[in-house]
């Protein structure tokens, strides 16, 4: 919630410690006492040429689009937003590793996504990644661009997704969906809503510390896969796995921003640190305390910056 920056200092440190311990990279966590979007953003820059990169952190939607974009246009350093894009790296490198495992295609599959700032680049990354059906619900429904009343942000992604218009509500969407990535509120999905979702379904409720549905609850409905950010149940969805290993290789490389190139190589080498001959249901996804992670992903990383022109070495 809205604690403020001494109180959330902890956080920011605790931040610092995981940048530390996973890919040697030092990190200063600052906190700053505004919500206002101007002055966050002359703040950040005004202090940017002293560091390699910038990690946002907790700053709510939809401020925070708002504020990584302009940084991003301000700074020739890398802007990274990890609520967004950390989560959505790591997302998709559970559902590439899930998708092998229950012989399916990102292209040929329906998902449906809670909306949010998560959500959002959750839905921008797998369509990057070829994903063509994305449905985006929010509390009050599916968002579709044949809806007047959506906000300008809401109506600008309704148009890149749903492509089949439907209406309705949670229930409606996840009817016949084959996949569910929930980074919303506890306890929105019912056993019924899995059961209603096609065959080998795939489920990622990921609110913490209580999922939109529980695992097993979900496992009886008849999702073959469940996937949550918890570490008491298989398949843990965590950023950790993620940002420590994009800053490394963007750091490395010197690259001046973290572009979708870049973030694509991080998912993919995510996924592939398992062997697809040791591919279950319940092992999708690296251990989050495994220290090898980053440095594979590093190295994915640097190697896409240099390709797509953001390295300067």
């Amino acid at each position: 919630g809205d604690i403020g920056p001494e109180a959330g200092m902890p956080v920011m440190e605790g931040k610092c410690a995981l940048f530390k311990e996973f890919a040697d990279v030092d990190a200063f966590p600052i906190c700053i006492r505004s919500k206002d979007v101007d002055e966050l953003v002359r703040t950040i820059y005004l202090i940017s040429g002293s560091f390699g990169g910038i990690n946002l952190e907790d700053i709510s939607a939809p401020r925070c689009f708002e504020i990584e974009r302009r940084l991003k246009e301000l700074c020739d350093i890398p802007v990274f937003h990890d609520d967004q894009h950390g989560t959505a790296v790591v997302v998709a490198a559970a559902l590439l590793n899930a998708l092998k495992v229950v012989k399916k295609s990102i292209g040929g599959v329906r998902i449906v996504i809670s909306a949010g700032s998560a959500g959002t680049a959750i839905a921008g990354h797998l369509a990057s990644l070829g994903a063509k059906d994305i449905v985006m619900v929010d509390r009050f429904g599916i968002l579709s661009r044949t809806d007047a009343s959506l906000s300008p942000a809401h109506s600008e992604l309704a148009k890149r997704t749903n492509p089949g218009l439907l209406v309705g509500g949670l229930s409606d969407a996840m009817r016949d969906a084959d996949v569910f990535i929930g980074v919303s509120a506890p306890g929105i999905v019912s056993k019924e809503m899995v059961a209603s979702m096609n065959k080998d379904a795939i489920v990622f409720p990921m609110a913490n510390p209580t999922p939109e549905i529980m695992p097993d609850e979900a496992k009886e409905a008849g999702a073959r896969i469940v996937g949550t950010g918890r570490s008491d149940y298989p398949n843990q969805i965590n950023n950790v796995l993620a940002f420590p290993g994009i800053f490394r290789g963007a750091l490395d490389c010197r690259a001046v921003c973290i572009n979708e190139e870049m973030k694509a190589a991080a998912s993919t080498a995510l996924a592939d640190f398992i062997p697809e001959c040791e591919l279950n249901e319940e092992n999708i996804i690296p251990s989050a305390l495994d220290k090898t992670v980053a440095y594979s992903v590093a190295a994915a990383v640097a190697e896409a910056a240099r390709r797509s022109g953001a390295a300067r070495a």
